[in-house]
C-alpha cells in the first residue's frame, strides 16, 4: 500500500482490533513507515536499479498468502492472482498454471484487486519502469505444512518460467526508476 493509505496501518483486521495500531499520534506513524515501509520499498528500488544497471530482464513477482474465509465469506480459490495496469504477464502466468493443472480455481484479481489498494508495489516498481509485474496470493491452509510449501513452490517455480518464456519479448531492458 502507498504510505499514505489510511489502511496501511489498520487498526481493525476483520473483526480483531489491533490495540497496537489505534490512535497513533504522526510521529508514530512516521516512525513505523521509517522502520518498514520505506526499507522495503528501498530495497526493492535498490535491486531492481542493480539489475537494470546489469541490463538483466526484470519480472516482478510479489507473493502473500490470505485466508480462507474472510467475514463468513469462503474464498475457494487456492491461488489469487492480481496484475497491475497491465495483465500481460499475469495472464501468462495463470494459462502457465492451467497448463499444469487444468481445474486450478484460479481467483482473477481475487480474493484482492487494485481496487482495494493493494498494488502499490506492482504499479510503483513495475508498471512505472514498464516491467511486467504480478502478485500471486495463495489461500494460506495450502501452506501450512512443509509439503504444501514445496507443491506450490514446484508448481509456481515451474509456471513463472513458462510465463516469462512467453512473455520474453516483454522482459527487454526496464526503464530507470520512477522519479520519487
Amino acid at each position: 500500500r502507498a504510505a499514505d493509505a489510511p489502511d496501511l496501518i489498520p487498526e481493525l483486521s476483520e473483526r480483531t482490533v489491533i490495540p497496537g495500531n489505534r490512535d497513533l499520534t504522526q510521529a508514530e506513524r512516521a516512525a513505523r513507515l521509517a522502520a518498514a515501509h520505506t526499507p522495503f520499498h528501498e530495497a526493492i528500488r535498490t535491486v531492481l536499479d542493480a539489475r537494470a544497471a546489469a541490463g538483466r530482464k526484470i519480472i516482478l513477482v510479489t507473493v502473500h498468502s490470505f485466508t480462507p474465509v474472510y467475514r463468513d465469506i469462503p474464498r475457494p480459490w487456492p491461488i489469487g492472482l492480481i496484475h497491475g495496469r497491465d495483465p500481460a504477464f499475469t495472464d501468462a502466468l495463470r494459462a502457465a498454471l492451467l497448463a499444469e493443472k487444468p481445474d486450478l480455481n484460479i481467483g482473477w484479481n481475487e480474493p484482492y484487486s487494485a481496487l482495494n489498494g493493494v498494488t502499490f508495489t506492482l504499479e510503483h516498481h513495475g508498471d512505472g519502469r514498464g516491467l511486467p509485474a504480478t502478485m500471486i496470493e495463495i489461500r494460506n491452509d495450502e501452506i501450512l505444512s512443509t509439503r504444501g510449501v514445496e507443491a506450490w513452490t514446484d508448481r509456481l517455480a515451474h509456471a513463472l518460467a513458462k510465463a516469462r518464456g512467453a512473455a520474453h519479448g516483454r522482459c527487454a531492458r526496464p526503464s530507470p526508476a520512477p522519479a520519487t
